[in-house]
């Protein structure tokens, strides 16, 4: 699949994350980022090279080594040399701090007969609940975001945003909904947090 968005021309082979309205929710948002930026399950590094258009630099991290190779060819096919790309188990592989932290994490409840085949399977799948990556990720996130630094996460209606919220607060954060998309099955939140 090959599709352009904010002037970038972005190629995404078919195991890697096809860019839907997560990411396009995900991808506005780092129009605005600024400093060092770490776009976490970067799939074919969307969110990564808009925001390296107006950042010091981008880093995107994905479990998946074929999104990483494949975000990396994507922004050597756009002229961008202020973004890397690292393949990494959430937090795992990162190094550093980060201004902005952007996720749009596996948030679809799945059971065991619902996985699909291969490695496309991890940026879908959250567990039974929805929430097994989100809430790794919660853990660990704020020990890489420098001060003031802001945190901008895909939540679904299908995994309780009303716990993350919670979980936010209970690390000194405010957050919101910076944005809202409804479909009929869901909607999607973006959240935004800031300390």
């Amino acid at each position: 699949m090959e599709f352009i968005f904010d002037s970038l021309s972005l190629q995404v082979p078919g195991q890697v994350y096809q860019p839907a309205e997560d990411s396009f929710l995900l991808a506005e948002a780092a129009k605005d980022c600024r400093g060092r930026v770490l776009e976490m399950g970067c799939g074919c590094g969307l969110a990564s090279l808009v925001a390296a258009k107006n950042a010091e630099h981008a880093t995107g991290a994905d479990i998946n080594p074929l999104a990483v190779r494949c975000a990396g060819k994507n922004a050597e096919l756009n002229n961008i040399t202020n973004a890397d790309f690292v393949e990494s188990d959430l937090f795992s592989a990162v190094n550093g701090s980060f201004d902005t932290i952007l996720f749009n994490p596996p948030y679809l409840p799945t059971r065991k007969g619902e996985k699909l085949p291969g490695r496309l399977n991890r940026a879908f799948d959250g567990g039974s609940d929805g929430r097994s990556i989100i809430d790794r990720f919660l853990q660990d996130f704020d020990s890489r975001l420098a001060p003031p630094g802001r945190l901008y996460l895909v939540q679904s209606s299908a995994n309780n945003p009303e716990k993350t919220f919670s979980l936010l607060r209970e690390k000194g954060f405010s957050a919101e909904a910076a944005k809202r998309q409804d479909f009929f099955f869901e909607h999607l939140l973006l959240l935004r947090a800031k300390r």
